[in-house]
């Protein structure tokens, strides 16, 4: 397993570049599978996870060609459907938690889906049954083995209907959505979710021939065609990734310039980090940050309450960036409630920042309540593991800015999202090494 080296406490300086949306690509990739002709894709991140997909796409007989960095084609001509009862299938399904998405793709153009149980992020529970019930009602049949977690649904035609999801699930979403498409009639989707990665997917299936309506809104209306072509494709910066960077400059006092950001799609992140006290400014289609030499102030509620930010679907705010909030709060001056609805473990890794000299107080799996140190106390450095993709980014930050040298084991986490994130770092001044 890889290890960073950190010697924290140094200013940054520069300009960084977003890589393409880590959960935009997930969607995109799979939805090659609903035509035989070639989709173009660019700004494909080259990231763990997204990489494991592509090569998963191509043991299913997609033909995958690299044209530049970040540059592909995909063809899904022939497809193997035996590959999806294999024992090869079972183990690279089981690796990465957007192998989900193909099941909506396969059973609308090839009548049967089947997907391991995906693994991803220990942060707590992460249900299937929207998927699941979504094809259900578009008229699939289901079928679960206990011994070996291998879930599959077949259809001979899907069917259009309506339904009410019980969770404005974003994959859940893109699953149902790839599946209704080429479903026989017209599909509603009521809380649907809304995220700008899923109007990404929805807007190019519609360029592939789809009739989708109410992209951006919780009702999607889906009218089935009988077949999709081939289309060209950008996707968006990656906003988690975008918030990461904010979180850095603030915690390391740098000046630092995000570039090409697509601020149309950044919803709440801006101005959540600007409750903390970090300027945030707009520059065109970049961000600026300044180096916050006197530090940020969390500002309360109106009434003189402590803060509190929350996770919520979109457009609340990301819970993909609360443990980025999180970090940053630790030395801001004054205090604030994190609330993390959506996971029920993804707030476990404070420990190693309580380590460093954190003041936080874990109220419950949930809640955790941050005293801002006012950079009066710097955080320590240490040794530590990460958890998952965005609590391993928070404490690459903590260790960014914490006085001596750290190591962060387990790095494979965070190369799951995060694109050559140490040569990055170093371009703008940060003292990181990869072992």
């Amino acid at each position: 397993m890889g290890i960073f080296k950190i010697e924290g406490g140094k200013q940054l300086k520069g300009q960084i570049q977003p890589q393409g949306a880590k959960n935009e690509a997930l969607q995109i990739l799979c939805a090659v599978l609903l035509t035989p002709e070639k989709v173009t894709i660019h700004n494909i991140p080259d990231i763990i996870d997204v990489n494991k997909l592509i090569d998963l796409l191509g043991n299913l007989g997609v033909t995958v060609e690299k044209l530049a960095s970040g540059s592909y084609t995909f063809q899904a001509k022939t497809v193997n459907l035996q590959y999806l009862e294999s024992e090869a299938f079972k183990q690279d399904g089981r690796g990465l938690r957007g192998s989900i998405m193909i099941v909506g793709p396969l059973l609308a153009r090839f009548g049967k889906g089947y997907i391991p149980k995906p693994g991803g992020d220990k942060i707590g529970r992460r249900r299937l049954d929207t998927h699941f019930e979504g094809f259900i009602k578009l008229g699939a049949t289901f079928r679960y083995n206990r011994e070996d977690y291998f879930y599959g649904v077949e259809a001979t035609q899907l069917q259009g209907t309506n339904m009410l999801l019980d969770e404005a699930s974003v994959t859940g979403t893109a699953n149902i959505v790839m599946a209704a498409v080429l479903a026989k009639g017209t599909t509603t989707i009521y809380n649907a979710a809304c995220e700008p990665y899923l109007q990404q997917l929805c807007n190019m299936l519609n360029r592939m021939g789809a009739k989708i309506k109410g992209i951006g809104s919780n009702l999607l209306t889906i009218e089935g065609v009988t077949s999709l072509q081939g289309t060209v494709h950008t996707m968006l910066p990656d906003m988690i990734e975008i918030g990461s960077w904010i979180g850095l400059a603030a915690m390391t006092k740098s000046e630092l310039t995000i570039t090409n950001v697509n601020w149309e799609y950044l919803g709440q992140i801006p101005n959540v980090f600007r409750k903390l006290g970090i300027t945030v400014e707009k520059r065109g289609d970049d961000i600026f940050i300044p180096a916050h030499k006197n530090g940020y102030e969390i500002q309360n509620y109106i009434d003189g309450s402590v803060l509190t930010i929350s996770d919520a679907p979109w457009p609340g705010f990301t819970p993909d960036l609360l443990s980025i909030i999180l970090v940053v709060a630790t030395q801001a001056r004054g205090s604030v409630l994190i609330h993390q609805k959506m996971f029920e473990s993804r707030l476990f890794f404070v420990d190693k920042l309580i380590d460093m000299g954190a003041k936080i107080i874990l109220c419950d799996p949930h809640r955790a309540v941050v005293i801002g140190h006012d950079f009066k106390s710097q955080l320590k450095a240490t040794t530590m593991t990460s958890p998952d993709i965005r609590a391993g980014v928070s404490l690459l930050i903590a260790a960014l800015s914490a006085k001596g040298t750290s190591t962060i084991h387990n790095i494979e986490q965070i190369d799951r999202g995060y694109e050559h994130i140490d040569m990055r770092l170093k371009a703008i001044g940060a003292q990181i090494e990869r072992v």
